[in-house]
């Protein structure tokens, strides 16, 4: 149960708190900030001694590939007037890795062909006709049920070719 639902249930600090699984004082502060018209989960970000420095941090970052260690960083800063501990700056670092980073990464986008415009092919393990194997060549337009199936001895450029051609013929040709 929410904080603010319990206390306007209950109309109690105490009993709000049980019923939410949370300290009283939590739950008068969150009727305070109702009260002022604030919203309980928006908190105001405190400054940090360090926040003068972070676009330099980026900078670094960005210029070694996010390869720069965060000692290397402190010495930089404290260089140009940052009082602050190594700590603090070893914080900073890692989260701007940590962005950088994830604005590097790849995303896998699936492939979605569009009907008709493409033509996919597969291989498949045939049966044994005359005690040799066979592979099957499996052709199809994505989104459509027509299928070719072609039979082969060997997979070698000339059968290739001859399975895009026949497969080519029944799907209609390429416009």
């Amino acid at each position: 149960m929410e904080i603010l639902e319990a206390y306007d249930l209950t109309g109690s600090y105490r009993a709000a708190a049980e019923l939410a699984g949370c300290d009283h004082h939590t739950v008068a502060r969150y009727v305070k900030l109702r009260a002022e018209g604030r919203s309980p989960e928006e908190r105001a970000q405190r400054s940090r001694p360090i926040d003068d420095f972070m676009d330099k941090i980026e900078e670094l970052v960005a210029r070694s590939g996010g390869r720069i260690r965060a000692d290397v960083v402190h010495r930089r800063i404290t260089a140009m007037g940052f009082a602050g501990g190594e700590r603090t700056t070893r914080r900073a670092v890692a989260a701007v890795k940590k962005s950088w980073q994830a604005g590097q990464r790849r995303v896998f986008r699936p492939w979605i062909p569009e009907p008709g415009l493409w033509m996919q092919f597969d291989w498949g393990e045939g049966p044994r006709i005359g005690g040799r194997r066979t592979t099957l060549w499996c052709a199809w337009l994505p989104w459509s049920r027509f299928r070719v199936v072609i039979p082969v001895l060997d997979k070698t450029l000339p059968t290739i070719v001859a399975c895009l051609d026949a497969t080519l013929r029944r799907l209609g040709g390429v416009l």
